[in-house]
Protein backbone atom coordinates (compact mmCIF):
# COMPACT_ATOMS: atom_id res chain seq x y z
CA UNK A 1 0.00 0.00 0.00
CA UNK A 2 3.07 2.21 0.63
CA UNK A 3 3.65 2.27 -3.30
CA UNK A 4 0.21 3.20 -3.84
CA UNK A 5 -0.04 6.84 -1.18
CA UNK A 6 -3.08 7.51 -3.33
CA UNK A 7 -5.38 4.84 -3.12
CA UNK A 8 -4.47 4.45 0.82
CA UNK A 9 -5.93 8.60 1.07
CA UNK A 10 -8.60 7.38 -0.81
CA UNK A 11 -9.70 4.70 1.26
CA UNK A 12 -9.49 6.66 4.15
CA UNK A 13 -11.79 9.34 3.34
CA UNK A 14 -13.95 6.90 1.96
CA UNK A 15 -13.95 5.21 5.38
CA UNK A 16 -14.23 8.74 7.08
CA UNK A 17 -17.27 9.87 4.33
CA UNK A 18 -19.33 6.56 5.55
CA UNK A 19 -18.85 6.77 8.92
CA UNK A 20 -20.53 10.34 8.89
CA UNK A 21 -23.16 9.08 6.97
CA UNK A 22 -23.53 5.88 9.54
CA UNK A 23 -24.13 8.29 12.68
CA UNK A 24 -26.15 10.86 10.51
CA UNK A 25 -28.46 8.15 9.82
CA UNK A 26 -28.50 7.24 13.49
CA UNK A 27 -28.85 10.53 14.21
CA UNK A 28 -31.65 10.94 11.91
CA UNK A 29 -33.35 7.51 13.59
CA UNK A 30 -32.91 9.06 17.34
CA UNK A 31 -34.83 12.30 16.57
CA UNK A 32 -37.64 11.11 14.89
CA UNK A 33 -38.20 8.61 17.26
CA UNK A 34 -37.81 11.78 19.98
CA UNK A 35 -40.47 13.40 17.46
CA UNK A 36 -42.57 10.78 17.91
CA UNK A 37 -42.51 10.41 21.72
CA UNK A 38 -42.89 14.02 22.35
CA UNK A 39 -45.48 14.93 19.94
CA UNK A 40 -47.75 12.10 21.50
CA UNK A 41 -47.69 12.69 25.13
CA UNK A 42 -49.96 16.38 25.02
CA UNK A 43 -53.36 14.87 25.50
CA UNK A 44 -55.87 17.08 24.13
CA UNK A 45 -58.95 17.88 26.15
CA UNK A 46 -62.28 16.38 25.39
CA UNK A 47 -64.16 19.96 24.91
CA UNK A 48 -60.97 21.16 22.38
CA UNK A 49 -61.07 18.15 20.67
CA UNK A 50 -63.54 18.87 17.80
CA UNK A 51 -62.00 22.19 17.18
CA UNK A 52 -59.13 21.90 14.28
CA UNK A 53 -57.88 25.92 15.32
CA UNK A 54 -58.61 25.23 19.18
CA UNK A 55 -56.57 21.88 18.88
CA UNK A 56 -53.24 23.81 17.52
CA UNK A 57 -53.45 26.56 19.60
CA UNK A 58 -53.51 24.16 22.40
CA UNK A 59 -50.11 22.18 21.42
CA UNK A 60 -48.69 25.19 20.57
CA UNK A 61 -48.45 25.90 24.73
CA UNK A 62 -46.65 22.66 25.01
CA UNK A 63 -44.11 21.89 25.02
CA UNK A 64 -42.92 18.61 24.13
CA UNK A 65 -44.86 19.10 21.36
CA UNK A 66 -42.85 22.22 20.16
CA UNK A 67 -39.77 19.89 21.04
CA UNK A 68 -41.01 17.36 18.97
CA UNK A 69 -41.01 19.53 15.83
CA UNK A 70 -37.38 20.39 16.83
CA UNK A 71 -36.89 17.23 16.63
CA UNK A 72 -38.18 16.57 13.06
CA UNK A 73 -36.02 19.66 11.92
CA UNK A 74 -33.47 17.74 13.76
CA UNK A 75 -33.78 14.91 11.54
CA UNK A 76 -34.09 16.27 8.23
CA UNK A 77 -30.63 18.37 8.99
CA UNK A 78 -29.06 15.21 10.19
CA UNK A 79 -30.40 13.34 7.47
CA UNK A 80 -29.18 16.05 4.85
CA UNK A 81 -25.78 15.71 6.08
CA UNK A 82 -26.06 11.87 5.90
CA UNK A 83 -26.97 11.72 2.53
CA UNK A 84 -24.19 13.78 1.49
CA UNK A 85 -21.35 12.33 2.43
CA UNK A 86 -22.95 8.16 2.37
CA UNK A 87 -24.74 6.45 -0.47
CA UNK A 88 -29.06 6.15 0.31
CA UNK A 89 -28.04 2.12 0.73
CA UNK A 90 -26.33 3.23 3.71
CA UNK A 91 -28.20 5.66 5.08
CA UNK A 92 -31.98 4.65 4.45
CA UNK A 93 -31.92 1.27 5.69
CA UNK A 94 -30.20 2.96 9.16
CA UNK A 95 -33.96 4.83 9.17
CA UNK A 96 -35.58 1.60 10.47
CA UNK A 97 -33.44 1.81 13.77
CA UNK A 98 -36.39 4.41 14.77
CA UNK A 99 -37.71 1.55 15.82
CA UNK A 100 -35.19 0.44 18.25
CA UNK A 101 -34.76 4.18 19.52
CA UNK A 102 -37.99 4.10 19.98
CA UNK A 103 -38.27 1.27 21.91
CA UNK A 104 -35.16 2.67 24.39
CA UNK A 105 -36.85 5.84 24.67
CA UNK A 106 -39.98 4.65 25.77
CA UNK A 107 -38.47 2.39 28.57
CA UNK A 108 -35.38 5.09 29.99
CA UNK A 109 -37.76 8.48 29.69
CA UNK A 110 -41.39 6.84 29.87
CA UNK A 111 -39.98 3.47 31.95
CA UNK A 112 -42.44 1.16 30.25
CA UNK A 113 -42.70 -2.10 30.68
CA UNK A 114 -41.50 -4.01 27.45
CA UNK A 115 -41.84 -7.28 26.07
CA UNK A 116 -39.04 -10.02 26.02
CA UNK A 117 -40.21 -10.47 21.78
CA UNK A 118 -39.75 -6.33 21.75
CA UNK A 119 -35.91 -6.51 22.86
CA UNK A 120 -35.03 -9.69 20.48
CA UNK A 121 -36.60 -8.62 17.98
CA UNK A 122 -34.76 -5.17 18.40
CA UNK A 123 -31.65 -6.91 18.66
CA UNK A 124 -32.43 -8.95 15.95
CA UNK A 125 -32.62 -5.67 13.67
CA UNK A 126 -29.86 -4.06 15.02
CA UNK A 127 -27.27 -6.98 14.52
CA UNK A 128 -29.17 -8.37 10.93
CA UNK A 129 -28.69 -4.25 9.98
CA UNK A 130 -25.02 -4.41 10.79
CA UNK A 131 -24.73 -7.13 9.31
CA UNK A 132 -26.20 -6.15 5.77
CA UNK A 133 -23.72 -2.81 6.08
CA UNK A 134 -21.29 -4.65 6.69
CA UNK A 135 -21.40 -7.58 4.08
CA UNK A 136 -22.69 -5.15 1.65
CA UNK A 137 -20.12 -2.24 1.95
CA UNK A 138 -22.39 0.08 -0.57
CA UNK A 139 -20.83 2.85 -2.05
CA UNK A 140 -21.11 5.43 -5.25
CA UNK A 141 -21.26 8.74 -5.26
CA UNK A 142 -21.83 9.98 -8.88
CA UNK A 143 -23.66 12.65 -10.10
CA UNK A 144 -26.91 11.91 -11.95
CA UNK A 145 -27.61 13.53 -15.52
CA UNK A 146 -30.32 15.60 -16.41
CA UNK A 147 -31.65 12.72 -18.74
CA UNK A 148 -31.43 10.55 -15.65
CA UNK A 149 -33.03 12.57 -13.30
CA UNK A 150 -35.91 12.92 -15.72
CA UNK A 151 -36.43 9.01 -16.75
CA UNK A 152 -36.59 8.10 -12.66
CA UNK A 153 -38.60 10.95 -11.90
CA UNK A 154 -41.31 10.05 -14.61
CA UNK A 155 -41.51 6.44 -13.27
CA UNK A 156 -41.63 7.58 -9.83
CA UNK A 157 -44.65 9.91 -10.10
CA UNK A 158 -46.08 7.35 -12.24
CA UNK A 159 -46.08 4.79 -9.67
CA UNK A 160 -47.47 6.80 -6.85
CA UNK A 161 -50.50 8.23 -9.11
CA UNK A 162 -51.33 4.41 -9.90
CA UNK A 163 -50.96 3.91 -6.10
CA UNK A 164 -52.83 6.27 -5.00
CA UNK A 165 -55.56 5.68 -8.10
CA UNK A 166 -55.87 2.20 -6.13
CA UNK A 167 -56.46 3.57 -2.94
CA UNK A 168 -59.55 5.58 -3.89
CA UNK A 169 -61.45 2.51 -3.77
CA UNK A 170 -61.93 -1.24 -2.58
CA UNK A 171 -61.31 -2.33 1.45
CA UNK A 172 -59.83 -0.75 3.84
CA UNK A 173 -57.05 -2.85 3.92
CA UNK A 174 -56.25 -2.30 0.13
CA UNK A 175 -56.61 1.24 0.68
CA UNK A 176 -54.26 1.73 3.90
CA UNK A 177 -51.89 -0.49 1.31
CA UNK A 178 -52.30 1.40 -1.61
CA UNK A 179 -51.19 4.93 0.09
CA UNK A 180 -49.04 3.47 2.00
CA UNK A 181 -46.78 2.55 -0.81
CA UNK A 182 -47.25 5.28 -2.26
CA UNK A 183 -46.04 7.00 0.75
CA UNK A 184 -42.65 5.12 1.00
CA UNK A 185 -42.25 5.75 -3.32
CA UNK A 186 -42.17 9.56 -2.28
CA UNK A 187 -40.01 9.35 0.28
CA UNK A 188 -37.61 6.85 -1.24
CA UNK A 189 -37.34 9.74 -3.83
CA UNK A 190 -37.20 12.40 -1.44
CA UNK A 191 -34.36 11.13 -0.21
CA UNK A 192 -32.49 11.36 -3.27
CA UNK A 193 -33.70 15.25 -3.57
CA UNK A 194 -32.24 15.87 0.06
CA UNK A 195 -29.17 14.23 -1.46
CA UNK A 196 -28.99 16.53 -4.68
CA UNK A 197 -29.91 19.49 -2.46
CA UNK A 198 -26.71 19.11 -0.22
CA UNK A 199 -24.67 18.69 -3.08
CA UNK A 200 -26.25 21.95 -4.37
CA UNK A 201 -26.06 23.81 -1.37
CA UNK A 202 -22.15 22.56 -1.11
CA UNK A 203 -21.35 23.80 -4.55
CA UNK A 204 -23.13 26.82 -5.17
CA UNK A 205 -24.46 27.88 -1.78
CA UNK A 206 -27.85 29.48 -1.08
CA UNK A 207 -28.35 31.45 -4.00
CA UNK A 208 -27.52 28.42 -6.35
CA UNK A 209 -30.33 26.10 -4.27
CA UNK A 210 -32.85 28.35 -4.62
CA UNK A 211 -32.39 28.97 -8.45
CA UNK A 212 -32.02 24.92 -8.88
CA UNK A 213 -35.37 22.50 -9.67
CA UNK A 214 -34.63 19.78 -6.80
CA UNK A 215 -35.56 22.23 -4.35
CA UNK A 216 -38.91 23.43 -5.31
CA UNK A 217 -39.62 19.10 -6.72
CA UNK A 218 -38.41 17.93 -3.12
CA UNK A 219 -41.00 20.27 -1.50
CA UNK A 220 -44.24 19.21 -3.52
CA UNK A 221 -42.69 15.47 -3.54
CA UNK A 222 -42.55 15.96 0.59
CA UNK A 223 -46.37 17.00 0.66
CA UNK A 224 -47.10 14.11 -1.66
CA UNK A 225 -45.71 11.89 0.95
CA UNK A 226 -47.17 13.71 4.25
CA UNK A 227 -50.78 13.84 3.18
CA UNK A 228 -50.54 10.19 1.36
CA UNK A 229 -49.17 8.87 4.86
CA UNK A 230 -51.72 10.96 6.60
CA UNK A 231 -54.65 9.15 4.28
CA UNK A 232 -52.88 5.25 4.96
CA UNK A 233 -52.95 5.85 8.82
CA UNK A 234 -56.99 6.76 8.59
CA UNK A 235 -57.60 4.40 5.51
CA UNK A 236 -57.42 1.09 7.05
CA UNK A 237 -55.40 -0.88 9.75
CA UNK A 238 -51.89 0.70 11.14
CA UNK A 239 -51.27 -2.97 10.62
CA UNK A 240 -50.98 -2.99 7.34
CA UNK A 241 -49.71 0.78 6.48
CA UNK A 242 -47.03 1.40 8.89
CA UNK A 243 -44.73 -2.27 8.13
CA UNK A 244 -44.69 -1.33 4.17
CA UNK A 245 -44.13 2.75 5.19
CA UNK A 246 -41.11 1.06 7.58
CA UNK A 247 -39.73 -1.47 5.51
CA UNK A 248 -40.52 -0.66 1.49
CA UNK A 249 -38.82 3.37 1.83
CA UNK A 250 -35.43 1.46 1.95
CA UNK A 251 -35.90 -0.87 -0.57
CA UNK A 252 -37.16 1.62 -2.94
CA UNK A 253 -34.21 3.74 -1.36
CA UNK A 254 -31.75 1.51 -2.28
CA UNK A 255 -32.86 1.10 -6.03
CA UNK A 256 -32.95 4.50 -6.67
CA UNK A 257 -28.92 4.76 -5.07
CA UNK A 258 -28.26 2.32 -7.71
CA UNK A 259 -30.52 3.32 -10.53
CA UNK A 260 -29.52 7.50 -10.12
CA UNK A 261 -25.89 7.55 -8.51
CA UNK A 262 -24.92 4.25 -9.29
CA UNK A 263 -24.37 2.39 -5.77
CA UNK A 264 -23.15 -1.08 -5.77
CA UNK A 265 -22.87 -3.72 -3.60
CA UNK A 266 -18.61 -4.90 -2.95
CA UNK A 267 -17.97 -8.59 -2.30
CA UNK A 268 -18.44 -12.16 -4.35
CA UNK A 269 -21.46 -13.30 -5.82
CA UNK A 270 -21.72 -15.11 -1.85
CA UNK A 271 -20.86 -11.96 0.23
CA UNK A 272 -23.83 -10.03 -1.67
CA UNK A 273 -26.54 -13.00 -1.29
CA UNK A 274 -25.63 -12.55 2.44
CA UNK A 275 -26.20 -9.58 2.74
CA UNK A 276 -29.45 -9.49 0.76
CA UNK A 277 -30.34 -11.87 3.59
CA UNK A 278 -29.38 -10.26 6.39
CA UNK A 279 -31.62 -7.30 4.64
CA UNK A 280 -34.59 -9.59 4.59
CA UNK A 281 -33.88 -10.96 8.53
CA UNK A 282 -34.08 -6.97 9.26
CA UNK A 283 -37.37 -6.62 7.61
CA UNK A 284 -38.98 -9.34 9.46
CA UNK A 285 -37.11 -8.17 12.66
CA UNK A 286 -38.45 -4.80 11.84
CA UNK A 287 -42.16 -5.96 11.78
CA UNK A 288 -42.03 -8.16 14.67
CA UNK A 289 -41.17 -5.50 16.64
CA UNK A 290 -43.89 -3.16 15.63
CA UNK A 291 -46.10 -6.23 16.42
CA UNK A 292 -44.42 -6.58 20.00
CA UNK A 293 -45.19 -2.84 20.76
CA UNK A 294 -48.36 -1.58 19.79
CA UNK A 295 -47.91 1.69 20.33
CA UNK A 296 -44.78 1.27 17.81
CA UNK A 297 -47.78 1.02 15.29
CA UNK A 298 -48.31 4.92 15.47
CA UNK A 299 -44.80 6.21 13.94
CA UNK A 300 -45.76 8.72 11.94
CA UNK A 301 -42.83 10.27 11.54
CA UNK A 302 -39.28 9.12 9.31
Amino acid sequence: MGEFPHIAAASTHYGANVLIAICGGIATALSNALALLTQHLPQIPTDLSRSLSAKFFYLLRQPMWLLGWLALAGSLLCQSIALHYGPLSVVQPLLVTELVMALLLRRLWRHQTLSRRAWISAAITTLSLATFLILARPSGAQEPAASRWLSTGSVMATLVVVCLWAGRRGSPTRRAASFAVATSLSWAFEATLIKQLGDEWTQHGLGGTLGNWVLYVFVAVGLVGLLSEQTALQSGPLGVSQPLIVIVDPLVSMALGATLFSEKFHGSTITQAGALVALAVTGVAALSLMRATPEMQRITHR
